[in-house]
Order: structure tokens, then sequence, then C-alpha cells
């Protein structure tokens, strides 16, 4: 006879088997390895400054980013998308370049102690330029595209030889793959990939970014040399001519709003096809999870879904070591 205690495990018993079942036909699953971690860098020493925006998130001076990298190493995740935030800023954004840049540093420290670390290296003037755009900015106001990219390939390769995996521009200059493509394999590192910002809408869920690498305008907007976020046919082009000039990667970001720009880019190119999952979408995730207003996990976790989904075989996430947990997690339960 079934005692009430045996009817309960009973019924927790046809629940695993009905989840073992529902993992058995799941279309779309995701793993520790889609996922990259973004880290701030900052010059100086003994720093930990929380973003206030984006909570969990902090920048991390060199001395001090093994509290952040033993945390990532223990969750599986093993690339890394490295920004700076350079103590001096000038017109040129010499910090950018300098083979004793903070990102440069890091990347030797990262190489020397967490050598299994892949390590992308975003390539950008903004953080290091004292108008924090993107590019050289010209008299008048406007953004001098040509004279950028020089810039952007000797930042390109000043990253590499400190011992960057992946060259990562984000600047969206017209151009500027095929420069640092040239740049890269000129000086000795043909193995070393570039992961273009192809597809780089002007958003405003770049917010809390701005405020995490200090790297808002200070004048007009992002407007003249980022994507329109209404065009999807002009993304497709901005894709193909990335792939022209030799990108081994391609990006759409940010990712919530863009999804049917992954979807058309997985359709359209046979390239592994990232997307980032930026600061304001992590933002809005992390202040509605700690109102009590969202259920933290599993709106984290339906959105990576919908990424992998929609075509990106990597994703950019703040979220990555919360999702890892989670996913370690998932896989336990379902053994």
């Amino acid at each position: 006879m079934e005692t009430e205690h045996d009817g309960g495990f009973a019924r927790l018993r046809r629940l695993r088997v009905s989840e073992t079942m529902r993992a058995l036909v799941r279309e779309t699953s995701i793993s520790v390895k889609d996922l990259v971690y973004p880290i701030f860098v900052i010059e100086g020493k003994n720093i930990k400054n929380p973003i206030d925006s984006m909570p969990g998130i902090f920048q991390f001076s060199i001395d001090r980013l093994s509290e952040e990298l033993d945390k990532v190493q223990k969750s599986g995740v093993r690339a890394l998308l490295l920004f700076g935030i350079p103590s001096k800023k000038d017109k040129i954004a010499s910090s950018a370049y300098s083979d004793n840049g903070v990102v440069q540093n890091a990347i030797r420290f990262i190489k020397r102690d967490y050598p299994d670390f892949l390590i992308i290296a975003d390539v950008c003037l903004c953080e290091y330029t004292e108008n924090g755009h993107c590019g050289l900015v010209g008299a008048d106001g406007t953004i001098l595209n040509d004279a950028t990219l020089p810039l952007l390939a000797k930042m390109s390769v000043s990253l590499a030889k400190a011992g960057a995996d992946i060259i990562a521009p984000s600047d969206m200059m017209d151009g500027r793959v095929k420069k640092i493509r040239a740049a890269l394999d000129e000086n000795g590192f043909q193995k070393c990939a570039i992961m273009a910002y192809s597809a780089k809408f002007a958003s405003a869920y770049y917010g809390p970014f701005r405020e995490a690498a200090h790297s808002a305008p200070a004048f007009g907007n992002r407007k003249t040399y980022q994507m329109d976020s209404a065009n999807l046919r002009e993304a497709m082009r901005e894709i193909q001519s990335d792939i022209n000039e030799g990108a081994d990667f391609i990006m759409v970001k940010p990712a919530l709003a863009y999804l049917d720009v992954v979807r058309e880019a997985k359709n359209r190119f046979d390239l592994p096809i990232v997307t980032y999952n930026v600061s304001g979408e992590y933002a809005m995730v992390k202040t509605a999870a700690e109102k009590g207003f969202i259920d933290e996990r599993k709106i984290v976790m339906e959105n990576l879904i919908a990424m992998k989904r929609a075509g990106a075989k990597i994703i950019i996430t703040y979220h990555a070591l919360d999702a890892a947990a989670w996913i370690f997690e998932e896989n336990t339960e379902n053994v």
C-alpha cells in the first residue's frame, strides 16, 4: 500500500523523468564555452571600483585583477574581453597604442599567471581620447576616419605583441579591418584573429558602459559612425565588408533589440556570429531583479537562449559568471 510519503517520491521521480525527456528534445542549449566575460582594467594600484549602474561589475587595477580572475577560472568561463581605463588621455589616444598601456600590461599579467584564458582585446580610441570619440576629431568636430586607421592598426599590433589572441575593433571606422589585418600580418601576427564589431548600432543601451569605461563623448554623439538602429540591410553590407577585409568573427551589438539582425547574419554568412549582451541590457535585468520584479536566473537564461536560438555562436555578457553557475546546476540536476 502506497503511503503519502511514497506518493511524494513517486511524483518527484515522474517530474525528473519528464525533465529528462524535455532536455532530450531541447533544440537550443547554452554552454559555458559559448560565453565571454568582459573585464574593465584601470591604471593605478589597489583599485576595485564598483560601477553603480552595473551591480556586481567593477574596475580592477592589475594588482587586484586576480580577485576576479580566480572567480572566472572557477566558473569554467575561459574567454575574456578586456577594456582599459588609462590614467591620462590626450587628443591622439597615445595610451591606446603604448606598449606599456594598461591593457597591454594586463594581457602580459594574465598570460603569465592565467595562461589558459583566451584574451580578446577591444580596439577603439574612445577610452583614450580627451573627447571620448572612437576616432580622431578634426578642427570642425568631424571624425577623421582615414587618419584614425593607422592608430587602430598600431594599437592592434601593440596588443598582439602583449599576447592578445583576438583583436576586436569596435570603433566602426570604415576600412579598419583591412588595415588591422595588414598590420598584424606584416608584424608576424598572422595567427592573431579579428573579431569585428561589424554591425554596431548607435544605441541607448550603452549608457552604463560609458560610466564603466569613462568613455562618454564630450560633445555630439556617435551616430556619424555607428549604425542607425532602423537599418537591417545596411547591417548586412557592413558585415559583408568586414568579411571581405579579413574578419574571422562578426559581431552584432547590442543583442536583445537586434536578434533579427543576428538571425539574418546567421542565414547569410558562414562565419561565427558573436552578439554582445550589453551594459544597458544587464543593468535592466539586475535592477528589476533587485527590486523583486523578476526572477533573475530565469530571465537571464531565457535571454541567453534567445540569443543562441537567433544564431549567435558566441555571447559576450556581464552575466557570464552567474550563467556558468546556473548551467552547471542545471546539468547536474538533469544527470
